[in-house]
This record gives structure tokens, sequence and C-alpha cells, in this order.
């Protein structure tokens, strides 16, 4: 099976005894490339995953910082970050946007930070991975206002909101990108977005440790799990597993401009 796991904590503490073990699993499932999200444990250690980029050619990474943590950004920290973003392995900003759900950090600065880094990413040339959690008004209409004429566009992260915020990313230029949640019996709504959403917008993902699909719920999350979503996403669809694979995998490596998987290596070079 053709699977990419579109955003992964793989440096996270969770993972510390066998990450090896862990992206071993994945790699026997089928994981061809996997998006190492940068954002670590925050501003603190802004090249988290980069490390685990540089060892694996399979995997690519991103930088930014989370809302969660806009209250701790410096002008240093943005520097930084801008210089992180030229890495070779670097193929996006985030995951970064607003969430209204934890309030961790004020509302006024999450937007602060939120406009600064997209300036950032814009000169980066990157684009962007959004979190938003019970804040897709203000999130869209920022986006609207700041990104859209980049024509950069991006990813929005497991997505919950309704078919018409997704539909307005799609219009301002974003992948949308599901997870293990798709999998709750309770996710109905979820459920009804990933089926009217058009296929080749759609990215599937694990957002490990977090989020483990129903079958695993209550465990640690981690990358092979992403065949349960592609396997949800089919039902939904009416398709083979494979195929739904192969379709998010395609729209994956077509967005970011990543090569099919070598024949010979079995990854996928830049």
């Amino acid at each position: 099976m053709d699977l990419i796991d579109s955003h992964a904590h793989i440096d996270f503490p969770q993972f510390d005894d066998d990450r090896e073990a862990v992206l071993g699993r994945a790699r026997a499932v089928g994981v061809g490339t996997l998006l190492a999200i940068g954002v670590g444990p925050g501003p603190e250690k802004l090249d988290a995953a980069i490390p685990y980029a540089e060892a694996h050619d399979w995997i690519y990474t991103t930088v930014g910082v989370h809302p969660h943590e806009a209250k701790k950004v410096t002008p240093a920290h943005l520097e930084s970050l801008a210089r992180l973003a030229q890495h070779p392995k670097v193929i996006a900003w985030g995951e970064i946007g607003l969430d209204y759900f934890y309030d961790h950090s004020p509302r006024d600065v999450q937007k602060r930070v939120f406009i600064d880094q997209m300036k950032l990413a814009h000169a980066a040339k990157l684009p962007l991975i959004i979190h938003c959690r019970d804040a897709w008004s203000d999130c869209l209409d920022l986006l609207a206002e700041h990104w859209k004429p980049t024509g950069l566009g991006g990813m929005l992260h497991c997505f919950t909101s309704t078919l018409e915020d997704a539909r307005r990313g799609l219009d301002l230029g974003f992948m949308i990108s599901f997870t293990g949640n798709l999998t709750y019996p309770k996710a109905q709504n979820i459920r009804d977005v990933a089926k009217a959403l058009p296929l080749k917008k759609i990215l599937i993902e694990t957002d490990s440790p977090y989020l483990a699909p129903q079958s695993f719920r209550g465990k640690r999350n981690e990358p092979a799990y992403v065949a349960e979503v592609a396997k949800a996403l089919a039902n939904v669809r009416d398709l083979g597993t494979e195929e739904t694979a192969s379709a998010t995998a395609n729209n994956f490596r077509r967005f970011f401009g990543l090569a099919p998987p070598s024949v010979s290596s079995g990854v996928a070079p830049r």
C-alpha cells in the first residue's frame, strides 16, 4: 500500500523508548513518506524534528510555533525560524494558527504571532500547516487577508469543522487533512465532510502520538495507524483502501512537489 502520514509528532517524548521501531512499523505497512511536524515543546527547541528528517530520507519536516506557545515567542525566535526554514528537508511552515478551545495564549497574541509567521512563511515560499480549534471564523479570515494573496496554500490539519469551512479552505488554496477521529462513532459530521469534498483535495494523517483510531483508542497513536485512516476514508467514499491510500499519497506529492517513490529505494526524493 502507498501511504503518506501527512502530520506526525515523532520527536515527542512518547516515542523516546522505541522511536526506530515505530518508524519501522510505519514502513512495514507502506508509509513511504512522513511529514514530521517541527513545533516540538515550543520556542525553546525550534529545530525539534529536523534531526529525524536528516536521518531518514523518507521523512520531511516543518518549522513553526504552535498557537499554544504564542505567548513565549520573541523576535529572536522568529529570526531563528526564518533561518531554519532554509533547511532542504523543511517543506512547510507549521503547525500554526489559532486555538480558542484551550486559550493557552491570549487570543490577540495568537493572532499576532500567526500573522508574523505567515509573513516569514511567505518570504521562505513555504505552504502552511494550520491548527485551528474553535476559531474557524477568525482563522479563515486571517488566512484570506494575509495568506491567500501569496498563492502558497497549505494544509488544514486534523479538520473537524463544517463543510462550509472546508470549502472556504479549498478556495484559499488549502488541502483538507483527516486523522484518526474520522473513525470515531460520534464523528459522523467529519465523515460527511470527507465524503463531500473532492478526493484530489484530501490528505490523511495520524497526528501521532494523539488521536489514535477507534481500534487503538486509548493507546498511543503512531504513524503505522495512518492505514486505519485510509480504510475509514475508503469506507466513507465507497472506494478500495489501496485506491484511497494511493490517491491521498499522490495528492501530498503533487502539492509539495515530491517525486513518486523510487522502485529501488522505496523513498520519495524531493
